[in-house]
C-alpha cells in the first residue's frame, strides 16, 4: 500500500515537473515576428524627389537634361517649362513631353528617353544623419537605418515606424537585425520614423 502511495506521489510530482517545463517564463525567448509589408501598388510610378536623365533624341541636336521632381510632382525642361512627372511611369512621362514638344510645334518628330539615376527613402526621428537615403534594390530596414549613421541614444529601437502607400507599419529593428527574414525591403518613397524612448 506504501508503495503504491510513494508511486502515485512520483508520478504526481513528476507531472507537476513537466507541466511547468510547459509555461514559459518572462525570460523565456519568444517567437516574435515583424509584420508583413506588401509591395506598393505604385512602385513603378515616379514620384517628388525622384532624379532622371531626359533625352530628346532623333532630332539634329539632341538634348540631355537632368531633372528632380519637385515638391509639386513637376519637372522643368527647355522650351515647355514644367510638365508633370509624378504618378507616372518612365514609359508614360517619355510620351507625355513627346507630345507636348509637337503640339507645341518646336519639333515635328522626336524620340524621347527617361532614365531614373536616383531614387530616395526617407529617415526622420532619433538616428544620427536624418534626412533622405538613396534607394537601391536590397535597402533594408535596419539598412536604412545604418546609412542615417545608426540610432541615436534615445532611440526607441523596439518600435520603428514605417510608412507606405498611407499606412503605418511598426518594426523591431534589433529583432530585423538578428534575423534577415523580419528586415523587410523598402521602395522608393518609403519614409521611416524612429520615435524617442521615454527612458
Amino acid at each position: 500500500m506504501s508503495t503504491f502511495r510513494l508511486s502515485a506521489t512520483l508520478l504526481s510530482v513528476l507531472m507537476a515537473l513537466l507541466l511547468a517545463g510547459c509555461v514559459t517564463d518572462g525570460n523565456a525567448p519568444t517567437t516574435a515576428t515583424n509584420p508583413r509589408v506588401d509591395a506598393p501598388s505604385l512602385s513603378a510610378q515616379l514620384r517628388p524627389g525622384d532624379t532622371m536623365v531626359v533625352s530628346l533624341l532623333g532630332i539634329p541636336d539632341p538634348i540631355n537634361s537632368n531633372v528632380q521632381i519637385d515638391e509639386q510632382g513637376l519637372i522643368r525642361l527647355q522650351y515647355i517649362g514644367a510638365v508633370t512627372a509624378a504618378g507616372l511611369t518612365t514609359g508614360q512621362l517619355s510620351q507625355s513631353i513627346r507630345d507636348t514638344y509637337i503640339t507645341k510645334k518646336f519639333f515635328t518628330t522626336l524620340d524621347v528617353s527617361v532614365n531614373v539615376t536616383e531614387r530616395y527613402i526617407y529617415i526622420g526621428g532619433e538616428v544620427q544623419r536624418p534626412g533622405r537615403i538613396v534607394w537601391s534594390p536590397d535597402l533594408t530596414l535596419s539598412k536604412a537605418v545604418q546609412s542615417a549613421g545608426g540610432f541615436s541614444l534615445y532611440a526607441k529601437e523596439s518600435h520603428v515606424t514605417l510608412t507606405r502607400d498611407r499606412k503605418a507599419y511598426d518594426f523591431d529593428v534589433k529583432l530585423a537585425q538578428r534575423q534577415p527574414e523580419q528586415d523587410p525591403i523598402l521602395f522608393p518613397g518609403d519614409s521611416i520614423q524612429v520615435p524617442r524612448s521615454a527612458f
